[in-house]
């Protein structure tokens, strides 16, 4: 057992023990030893490696500690700006997986982060799709073709896409005619081959292909 040894200082400051450790003054003293001496090296050493125990970790795993402090902000971040550009339009998950990549996340977050979002309700590729399909033949009056090009450009799956389009009503050729007698009146001082043309385009353009086109714009010009 080591004792402490009288010094002179006054017993009734010396702490309360058996006396089994001496007590290291951390700031040295006059008297310091070479013990006292590779003590505060050491002290000294474990200060400037345990500013935090993530540091030393970065330093093991090849990180700058600045590195770990972006990581730990970056994944926040980039979620609430997935939410603000959620708020203002639904997103499919390629798109959110690209608007995530942007942010300079890792893979494994960004997989863990769309999954978080799916299991909660905020990207939904088979609802995208329904909507996209109910737009574009409600409100734009386009045919499958061209619904079917914005869901892949908006990065749907092809099997959700698919599953929009089949369960879309089977009324394809009276939203080509509609579309084409709304076109028409503007083609009637037009030679009549040209304004066939230019309304099969148009039709074309907006999905409706091949005979339909054709059809719905003989139609629509005759009534004309």
């Amino acid at each position: 057992m080591v004792r402490f040894v009288d010094d002179g200082a006054d017993p009734a400051s010396e702490p309360p023990g058996d006396g089994v450790a001496p007590v290291i003054p951390l700031f040295g003293s006059s008297r310091g030893t070479t013990a006292d001496a590779d003590w505060h090296t050491t002290w000294r050493g474990e200060q400037a490696l345990s500013g935090s125990g993530a540091s030393r970790l970065d330093a093991v795993q090849g990180r700058a500690p600045s590195d770990a402090a972006d990581e730990d902000h970056a994944r926040p971040d980039a979620e609430k700006a997935l939410l603000k550009r959620l708020r203002t339009r639904q997103l499919s998950e390629a798109e959110a997986r690209r608007l995530l990549a942007e942010r300079d996340l890792a893979e494994d977050q960004i997989a863990d982060v769309i999954a978080s979002f799916v299991a909660r309700g905020y990207l939904d590729d088979a609802r995208l799709a329904e909507q996209l399909a109910y737009a574009g033949a409600q409100k734009r009056g386009q045919g499958r073709r061209a619904i079917a090009q914005t869901m892949m450009q908006r990065g749907v799956p092809r099997d959700v896409s698919d599953a929009a389009l089949a369960e879309m009503p089977d009324d394809e050729t009276e939203r080509a005619l509609e579309y084409a007698r709304k076109k028409a009146p503007s083609l009637a001082s037009v030679e009549p081959d040209a304004a066939l043309r230019r309304l099969v385009g148009q039709l074309s353009r907006r999905g409706y292909g091949g005979s339909l086109a054709m059809d719905a714009a003989k139609t629509a010009l005759a009534e004309v």
